[in-house]
């Protein structure tokens, strides 16, 4: 069990300068190791793990089988609060500061409390924030939620900075699995210049191009899903595009 570390290296290659590469695990898509050999071939910072919603897969036994297959630190992505596994390194707690959805701003919260408390994860709070991609994604529609309109700059910018003010660890801009755009520079750019904890950018990400655009913009951490689940290439590519930065 890797304890208490996982932040303090964000934190170290932030201040390094250093870009950092995770790859997002969907349960009900895990069938085999090839995409965690893969992941460890290319250096990758952290395996998250997650979904909207999982219909065939076992969370816990997706996570245990990650953690036996890898020394790379598994990072839980929940998106409910059942998705908690004591077997995991760490878990982004997530707030969705982007939607006016209470449950999941401090409801579920309540309900994993225990749980969590009595686990030995590295618990990460972080301020969750869902960017209009050009299409409805899963984490939209399962939030209830609408996201942050992709040219509304300034609503994105004061949505980090009060996630900031408010406590939390981290920052996550996502345009969603199957994002058909991702995040724009100019918006990473306008939050990453009025917030001083690390930027995590996530969703419509297929290419090393984009990746290291996120990356010349701001972002602190690349996490990559759905793209890989088409085309595994794109771990190593990707990876060693973000790396050499």
């Amino acid at each position: 069990m890797i304890q208490k570390t996982i932040y303090s290296s964000i934190l170290k290659s932030k201040k390094q300068g250093k870009k950092q590469f995770a790859i997002l695990i969907d349960p009900d898509k895990f069938e085999s190791s090839k995409i965690i050999k893969l992941a460890e071939t290319a250096g990758v910072d952290f395996i998250m793990v997650g979904g909207s919603i999982i219909t065939n897969g076992d969370f816990n036994a997706c996570v245990e089988t990650i953690k036996q297959l890898t020394n790379i630190p598994v990072v839980l992505f929940p998106g409910n609060s059942l998705q908690i596994s004591k077997s995991a390194d760490a878990i982004l707690l997530l707030s969705l500061i982007s939607g006016r959805n209470a449950d999941l701003l401090i409801g579920q919260h309540v309900i994993a409390a225990p749980l969590l408390k009595s686990s030995q994860l590295e618990i990460i709070p972080t301020g969750y924030m869902l960017i209009e991609s050009g299409t409805q994604t899963a984490a939209s529609y399962m939030s209830n939620t609408l996201p942050i309109p992709s040219q509304k700059d300034d609503i994105a910018m004061s949505t980090a900075m009060a996630g900031e003010m408010l406590g939390l660890k981290l920052i996550y801009l996502d345009a969603g699995s199957g994002a058909e755009n991702g995040v724009t520079e100019s918006m990473i750019r306008k939050v990453k210049s009025t917030i001083n904890i690390p930027l995590i950018i996530g969703g419509g990400i297929n290419t090393p191009s984009k990746a290291i655009a996120a990356c010349k913009a701001g972002a602190d951490v690349i996490v990559v899903g759905n793209a890989i689940e088409k085309n595994t290439t794109l771990i190593k590519n990707i990876s060693s595009a973000i790396h050499k930065l």
